[in-house]
């Protein structure tokens, strides 16, 4: 049995691998961690490209989820890639539409242009949201860093009252969402409600733990009493049917659970009549995502080598 010391220091290493900017740069194609991982990977993530993605997407949909797409990249100062990011999401839009979907789209604002300046996060987000929009397809903001939440938070407070299909991610450990709440929720704009993922210190983040889920419970009661869209995105086993025991307007909350974590759980709620989605990513990219996934359950080491020693474990869509 691992001790919930080790766990924790087990998760932290993956965090600090998934942030190196040495790994990440050594990351690619050719790198043999590509290689060596690739198959155990893809529980995780759906497809290298959007041709891949679209019928993995439709046969999801068709098991009655709902759906959240995000093209994974990285923080980036180069004007040049932020655009090859954009115009992904861009060209996306049509197509996922002419499929008869209706995915919602998710992307860190780092990711198109707030390392280069928060004019250009704003400029490229609006000009997705305005085109998603265009074929009714909501758009979600995530959340990063906390050192990154004041130009998130302004960012978006410029998009919002523009776009009735914006929404942004709230994470629940840091001490200062619940001062963030109040103004986020004066949008009227769905919220997506994580715990958090990042290192974060403790003047700053709450650890995982009960006090973390109190206060996860607390913040969502707050979005439901403001009559606001909520999407409880989480795969703690522990936390969820404390979740769906509260008293919600079905129309209101939503289950979210990222792909391949822990399928049956999501599953099962779906089939006891709770809205449901599966947030899903694609791309090539996929270093931080996979390494991010084994850290919040680092006993899934053992399942990525058990994946890596036989590939045909990986069965798309199997336990939905």
């Amino acid at each position: 049995m691992v001790s919930q010391e080790t766990s924790t220091l087990a998760a932290a290493a993956l965090k600090k691998l998934a942030m190196n900017k040495a790994c990440r740069e050594a990351f690619s194609e050719d790198a043999l961690f590509f290689k060596l991982f690739e198959p155990a990977a893809q529980r995780y993530f759906l497809a290298a490209n959007r041709e891949a993605l679209l019928p993995k997407l439709q046969l999801l949909n068709g098991k009655g989820y709902a759906l959240s797409v995000e093209y994974v990249g990285e923080e980036n100062a180069d004007p040049a890639v932020v655009q090859r990011f954009v115009d992904e999401y861009l060209a996306s839009i049509q197509p996922f539409a002419e499929a008869g979907l209706r995915p919602q789209l998710s992307f860190d604002l780092s990711a198109v242009g707030l390392a280069v300046s928060q004019e250009m996060a704003y400029k490229n987000a609006s000009t997705i949201i305005a085109a998603a929009a265009e074929h009714d397809l909501p758009v979600m903001i995530s959340m990063e860093h906390a050192s990154a939440v004041d130009s998130i938070l302004e960012v978006y407070g410029e998009l919002a009252p523009a776009h009735a299909n914006v929404g942004v991610t709230l994470q629940a450990y840091l001490h200062r969402t619940l001062d963030d709440l109040p103004k986020v929720l004066g949008y009227g704009r769905k919220v997506r409600l994580v715990k958090g993922v990042y290192n974060e210190p403790l003047e700053v983040a709450l650890p995982r733990g009960d006090a973390l889920d109190e206060r996860y419970l607390n913040l969502l009661r707050k979005v439901l009493d403001a009559g606001v869209s909520v999407s409880c995105a989480t795969q703690d086993p522990a936390l969820i049917p404390r979740i769906l025991a509260e008293p919600r307007h079905a129309a209101n909350l939503e289950l979210e659970m990222l792909h391949g974590v822990q399928p049956a759980v999501l599953r099962r709620a779906r089939e006891t009549g709770v809205p449901c989605r599966i947030y899903a990513v694609y791309g090539g990219s996929w270093y931080l995502h996979f390494l991010h996934r084994l850290a919040e359950s680092p006993i899934e080491i053992l399942g990525a080598l058990a994946d890596f020693s036989d590939p045909s474990r990986v069965v798309f869509g199997a336990d939905y």
